[in-house]
């Protein structure tokens, strides 16, 4: 029987140039002086998005400040670090530009700006102290600068623990983006690996989100056309970063797997990267999720879970042809490591990474315990040893 919520209070202005109304939207949030929160790498400084940025809020009679500290597998003290400068400037929104670390840094500070304490006292898992946020987030603008975690699209935020290997997801209504603009033509400079990394990034939100028990009607036409569109697009983004056409259908790929989070989540595919790239901060995000995916969702086939099949006629070029052949989980597989292939990274492996054998069991237990409400939602029951062997299968 159907069961569910439905709620999105984001608004998303989509397409190329639309960054432009940043400088004229009636949707800005309520204040004159905001935390642009971007990199610490500079791409930002240098393409020139965060003069864009600051430009068009002048505009606006908005006053800024730069927060540009922000690493990939962003860490609590930064967050708790940004949020005291905010408080100590009166800052009245927060804007996330870049990519998917930035944006849930940016979800994480507006958080802390308002509230007590530190950022890891409101963990429902692992270390966490359980507390929930007294007061809301100040509000949030997204402007992705990749086509990879649909952040732009959900509540969640992404954080590791400061000097702790505890990588936990967490987010509440008042995290939803207040503004979200896609451009795609911010992504047009994305290097071919990191487009790739990014790109399955959103078709594991998709995917997962297809499988998850709490899916609803919603999730899951997001998640086909996700899938559908991502396995027939991606290639061309990788090999051809300036199709603006191809960047233009990745960018509302990965808002619709963002809207997938919301209405659906993902399951416990994403468990087992965040342990993954908790101990190795230097392990992509998407990377981590392409080294276990053919293991992990060979396990799902091997249990025998109908949907692959629907993902994988997603993927396909027709409609199944024979009706009544039934499409397995193999022919899921098929494609996906197809997939792979055709974005160049079917030669990578987890021990490229610094990955080894030994910290398997390690790894299996942090899944379990830092990320453990996914595997509560996943379609199958997993065991600590089913873990092992997924990482193990994975590692071979």
């Amino acid at each position: 029987m159907l069961n569910f919520q439905y709620y999105m209070p984001t608004r998303v202005i989509f397409g190329p140039d639309t960054l432009d109304q940043l400088g004229d939207t009636p949707h800005l949030p309520k204040g004159k002086k905001a935390m642009i929160v971007i990199g610490e790498s500079g791409i930002m400084l240098k393409l020139g998005y965060l003069a864009r940025v600051q430009g068009l809020l002048s505009k606006q009679g908005i006053q800024t400040i730069v927060f540009d500290k922000i690493r990939p597998n962003p860490e609590s003290d930064i967050v708790d670090e940004a949020a005291a400068v905010c408080r100590e400037n009166n800052v009245d929104f927060v804007v996330g530009l870049g990519g998917g670390s930035t944006i849930d840094s940016a979800k994480s500070i507006a958080t802390m700006a308002t509230n007590t304490g530190k950022y890891w006292d409101y963990m429902q898992s692992g270390s966490g102290g359980g507390m929930t946020p007294e007061k809301d987030a100040l509000p949030i603008i997204a402007i992705p600068t990749t086509a990879g975690t649909g952040t732009e699209a959900d509540p969640w935020t992404v954080i590791t623990k400061s000097g702790s290997n505890e990588k936990i997801g967490w987010g509440n209504d008042a995290t939803f983006p207040h503004l979200s603009i896609v451009d795609p033509k911010l992504m047009l400079s994305v290097p071919p690996k990191q487009t790739a990394y990014t790109g399955m990034d959103a078709f594991f939100h998709a995917a997962e989100a297809y499988l998850a028990t709490c899916r609803q009607p919603a999730s899951d036409m997001l998640a086909l056309e996700a899938v559908h569109l991502i396995a027939h697009t991606l290639p061309d983004a990788v090999a051809n970063g300036d199709d603006l056409e191809a960047r233009t259908i990745m960018a509302w790929a990965c808002s619709a797997a963002g809207l997938c989070e919301t209405y659906s989540s993902c399951i416990s595919q994403h468990s087992l990267e965040h342990a993954l790239s908790a101990y190795h901060p230097d392990l992509p995000h998407g990377a981590g999720l392409i080294l276990i995916s053919k293991a992990y969702f060979g396990f799902l086939a091997a249990c025998g879970e109908e949907r692959l099949g629907d993902l994988a006629l997603a993927m396909g070029d027709t409609l199944q042809e024979n009706l009544d052949e039934e499409v397995s989980g193999v022919a899921f597989l098929d494609a996906l490591d197809k997939l792979i292939t055709d974005i160049g990274l079917a030669d990578e492996k987890l021990s490229d990474y610094g990955v080894t054998r030994e910290e398997i069991p390690t790894l299996a237990e942090n899944a379990l315990t830092t990320m453990g409400a996914l595997f509560d939602i996943t379609p199958v029951d997993m065991t600590i040893e089913d873990v092992i062997a997924i990482y193990e299968a994975a590692y071979e």
